[in-house]
C-alpha cells in the first residue's frame, strides 16, 4: 500500500515544498484454517449397532440411514468415521461418547485422527 502525502508549505515566501512520498507497509498475516481431526468408532464384540446407530444420531446428528451405513463400516471394517471435526469439538464428541457408553455399560471406544492432506 502506498500512501502520498502533499505537503504545500505557503508561509514566509518560501517555495513550495516537493511532493514528498512515504511508503507504508502494512504487513498481512495469512489467516490458516485449524487442522481438522477424523473421530473414529471403534468395533467391539459387545455394544450394540443399535447403540451405535443411536450415538451417531444424536451426537453426530446424522439421518437414520447414514448412521446405519457408518454403523455397518464399523462392523464390518472394525473401524468407521463420524465426523471431521475441530480438534476442541473432536474431543468433546470422544468425551459424550465414552460418557454414554459407560452409562449404558458398553465398551464403545471413540478416538481422533488428524487428517492428512
Amino acid at each position: 500500500m502506498k500512501i502520498e502525502l502533499n505537503q504545500n508549505s505557503t508561509g514566509t515566501g518560501k517555495d513550495k515544498t516537493d511532493l514528498q512520498e512515504e511508503t507504508l507497509r502494512k504487513e498481512r498475516t495469512e489467516l490458516q484454517e485449524p487442522p481438522m481431526y477424523k473421530v473414529l468408532l471403534h468395533n467391539d464384540d459387545y455394544t450394540t449397532m443399535d447403540f451405535v446407530v443411536m450415538i451417531l444420531e444424536t451426537v453426530f446428528r446424522k439421518d437414520t440411514s447414514e448412521a446405519t451405513r457408518i454403523m455397518l463400516n464399523v462392523h464390518h471394517q472394525g473401524l468407521g468415521v463420524a465426523g471431521v471435526y475441530t480438534r476442541e469439538i473432536g474431543e468433546t464428541k470422544v468425551a459424550i461418547v465414552h460418557d454414554m457408553a459407560r452409562q449404558n455399560q458398553f465398551p464403545l471406544k471413540c478416538s481422533l485422527e488428524k487428517v492428512t492432506q
